[in-house]
This record gives C-alpha cells, sequence and structure tokens, in this order.
C-alpha cells in the first residue's frame, strides 16, 4: 500500500495532540494517512496497553486515517538500535509515504526525543539500497517535525479552524487520559486539569492568529523550500487577514 504522509509517534493520543487538525484536514481531501505509535503508553498514571489500544482505535475512525499500527516498543525506552531502526525502515519502504511527520527533536520527554532521532535516522537509511530488508530502497521526500511541548519558529502553519471540533474529540477519544469519569478525577494529573485542554486550544488559537485564522498547528522542516512563482503561492492570501500578520 502506498500511503502519502506516515506520522510517527512515541504514544498513543501524541498525534491527536499535536498534529491532530492536520491529519483530519488532509485525509478528508482523500489523501492516504498511516499513524504508526511506538509504544502503548502502558507506563501512563491512567489505563493500560489494552485501555489505550482501544482509545487509539476510536481516534483513528474519528481522524479517518487508512491505517494506524503500534511497533509495541517498551514505554519510557525506545531504544536507538539497528533492531529498532530496521523495524521503521520495514515501514517506511512498505507503505512508501510522501511526507513523514516525526516529533521535534528537542523536547522535555526523551520518549519524544527518542522516537524523533530514531524515525530520522530510519527515514535516511531507509533510502541505501545495501541495507537489506527484503524490500525496494525508500526515503521519502521530506520530514516535517510538529511541535510537542517544545517551540519553536515555525516554517508554516496549517490551518485547521473547519477540522478543530475534530481534532478535540479525537483527543477525547482518549477517555483514561482526559475523560470526566471519577477513576481520572480520583488520580489528577497534569493531563486531566481542565487547562490542559484549555492550553491545546489556546496555543492553535495563537498559532492561527499568526497566519490569520481562528485555528492552527505549526510544522517545522530543516531544508529550504522551493516556491516556484512567489506571486502565485502568495495570491491566495485575503489581503484584510494578511495585514494582521505583518509588523506596524
Amino acid at each position: 500500500m502506498k500511503l502519502d504522509l506516515l506520522a510517527f509517534a512515541a504514544h498513543p493520543d501524541d498525534i491527536e495532540l499535536t498534529c491532530g487538525g492536520s491529519i483530519i484536514k488532509m485525509a478528508s481531501k482523500g489523501y492516504q494517512i498511516g499513524i504508526i505509535d511506538l509504544t502503548r503508553g502502558e507506563l501512563g498514571t491512567r489505563g493500560d496497553a489494552k485501555i489505550r489500544q482501544e482509545e487509539s482505535s476510536k481516534a483513528a475512525k474519528i481522524m479517518g486515517v487508512t491505517l494506524r499500527e503500534n511497533l509495541g516498543f517498551s514505554d519510557g525506552n525506545i531504544e536507538i538500535n539497528q533492531e529498532n531502526r530496521l523495524k521503521v525502515i520495514r515501514l517506511i519502504r512498505q507503505y512508501r509515504p510522501s511526507l513523514i511527520f516525526l516529533p521535534y527533536w528537542q523536547g522535555r520527554h526523551f520518549d519524544h526525543i527518542h522516537c524523533s532521532q530514531l524515525v530520522s535516522q530510519s527515514a535516511f537509511y531507509a533510502g541505501l539500497a545495501k541495507i537489506e530488508t527484503g524490500q525496494e530502497a525508500y526515503r521519502p521526500l521530506r520530514l516535517i517535525y510538529y511541535m510537542c511541548r517544545q517551540e519553536f519558529r515555525p516554517s508554516f502553519i496549517v490551518d485547521i479552524s473547519h477540522y478543530f471540533a475534530d481534532k478535540m474529540k479525537a483527543i477525547k477519544a482518549y477517555k483514561s487520559q482526559f475523560g470526566n469519569s471519577e477513576a481520572v478525577k480520583a488520580v489528577p494529573t497534569a493531563l486531566s486539569i481542565p487547562s490542559f485542554l484549555r492550553g491545546i486550544e489556546i496555543r492553535a488559537r495563537y498559532y492561527g492568529s499568526l497566519i490569520g485564522i481562528d485555528y492552527g498547528e505549526p510544522f517545522y522542516v530543516k531544508e529550504a523550500l522551493k516556491i516556484e512563482d512567489p506571486l502565485e503561492f502568495f495570491k491566495g492570501i485575503d489581503p484584510l487577514r494578511a495585514v494582521n500578520t505583518l509588523e506596524d
């Protein structure tokens, strides 16, 4: 199966929290989207591997993705070694995505950092024919980094204004993490307090404001982006909104 985009995450719910609106938007346009969760999130304060698997399946249906798989790596111990690289290389060669989404390489949570390092290395090595997996060598067009906790100056921002409500539905599919049940209230964490989800909305509103829309999701690419015709590229901008993005 050929995918247009393959998104990698350290844990179930990472994609929903960080770039879920963009995933939903692209899936609604008919693109073939896949999600690979490296771990089952079993170290989370609430829930277990089985519950989080069920929740991630529900969220995947809400997002409309083509497939979602879990590599079953140990939560809290995503090792960057040849065995794990080969597992990711096989997936990249199998699905041949044009783009890969992965977490920004700096952050507070080391699983996110190690996920970024592992996937970026694997994407490069997937293009080397002498690394044998019984598959044709393949390298995606671009690696696109999504924002976790660590902020960066975005290379671009995706307008998710029409998809933000569905993004929040996908997040709330993880009832063990973000629900309002007595079980969640009994063991409060940073994820379960009401201000956490408000923070997701505030961030989306902030990045949306930078491009003159209601909600946005920021992304970063390391390479310079090629634009053939700057006039054609920018002429679709609403002049009234464009003024709000310029400095006085």
